[in-house]
């Protein structure tokens, strides 16, 4: 049995409060890890809020975790006491089905999320399958690099899974805690890389992040201005857009692809995209392998999120400026 200290969540909306709990004996295929650091990504916010409606409380948040391997199950593959790792969205997956057999274990049906139904991050101590426990590169900022394992993967993989080419015309909406990293990866992928952005106050953050020019994503002029001149468009928000907008905004062929959990409808007229031959796609995280391979285009060009560091046992404070929206860009708690 192993104790474990941490943050929990007792009610929606409820500040985070101490708490401990027990591990009963660690199985033979997993990993414990020590926490070191660990990001808070809206979706924290969402589960604590119980906006999802899939939260069980007490909840302990927290799935952008770096840190040591503590404890191995016999029958723990590549990873040894000691091992700096790191974990994300998911901490298991079957192992058996099409898509785990197909490398593609982020569409698992039964894959297991990190807060959903187990505890998280916002602790001293996490348990995870062993293969979604991700041995870090070496030269990485440990520091730096929780919220690569959510944020970071989530806008990473439609980079691949689209086929962008480094000669391609992008955009990027909303440039936040997705967002920001998005511009930075598609800057090194050597794209031209259009930001879309509500707030002015950040465009001399973003053009220094890599951006080429800044456009204001509510200004129906500045929108068509750049009518036609995009390959791919990645949507980072979850709020209600003028999608139609943004679409005239494609090449022929292009493709607009959300990662932003939009709630309400996303109106997009048919002949918008059938003109053009245009297509509107999304996707969830990705795969342990392309996990490994971001990890390792990060550190061969120095790409990490902008983030303000918290001490963990001042989680409340950090989750309020998250959600007051002050955030520049990840928020990062200090176990």
């Amino acid at each position: 049995m192993t104790k474990v200290n941490a943050y929990s969540a007792n009610e929606p909306a409820g500040k985070l409060e101490a708490f401990q709990f027990q591990l009963p004996n660690i199985g033979n295929e997993e990993v414990d890890i020590k926490v070191h650091y660990c990001g808070v990504c809206h979706s924290d916010l969402s589960m604590i809020n119980n906006e999802w409606g899939m939260t069980q409380y007490p909840l302990v948040p927290g799935h952008e975790i770096v840190g040591e391997v503590q404890a191995i199950g016999s029958e723990v593959k590549g990873l040894k006491v000691g091992d700096k790792v790191g974990m994300g969205w998911y901490s298991a997956s079957c192992m058996h089905c099409n898509q785990c057999m197909d490398g593609k274990q982020h569409l698992c049906g039964t894959a297991e999320g990190t807060i959903i139904g187990r505890h998280g991050g916002f602790a001293d101590t996490v348990r995870g399958h062993w293969s979604w426990t991700t041995l870090l590169p070496d030269g990485i900022d440990m520091a730096k690099a929780g919220p690569l394992f959510c944020g970071g993967i989530t806008v990473f993989n439609p980079i691949v899974l689209s086929g962008v080419q480094p000669t391609d015309k992008v955009g990027v909406i909303g440039i936040g805690g997705l967002g920001h990293m998005a511009v930075k990866f598609l800057k090194a992928w050597g794209c031209e890389v259009t930001a879309f952005s509500s707030n002015p106050d950040k465009e001399a953050e973003i053009l220094k992040m890599g951006a080429h020019k800044v456009i204001n994503s509510r200004d129906p002029e500045a929108l068509e201005s750049i009518a036609g001149s995009l390959d791919f468009i990645l949507n980072t928000t979850n709020v209600k857009l003028d999608w139609n907008s943004f679409i005239t905004t494609l090449a022929p062929q292009g493709k607009l692809h959300t990662v932003g959990a939009v709630l309400e409808p996303m109106e997009i007229p048919a002949f918008s995209l059938i003109a053009g031959e245009k297509s509107v796609g999304g996707s969830p995280l990705g795969s342990i392998a392309l996990t490994r391979k971001m990890l390792e285009f990060c550190v061969r060009h120095d790409i990490y999120p902008t983030v303000e560091e918290f001490k963990m046992e001042n989680v409340n404070e950090a989750l309020k400026h998250l959600h007051d929206g002050k955030a520049r860009f990840r928020v990062v708690l200090k176990a």
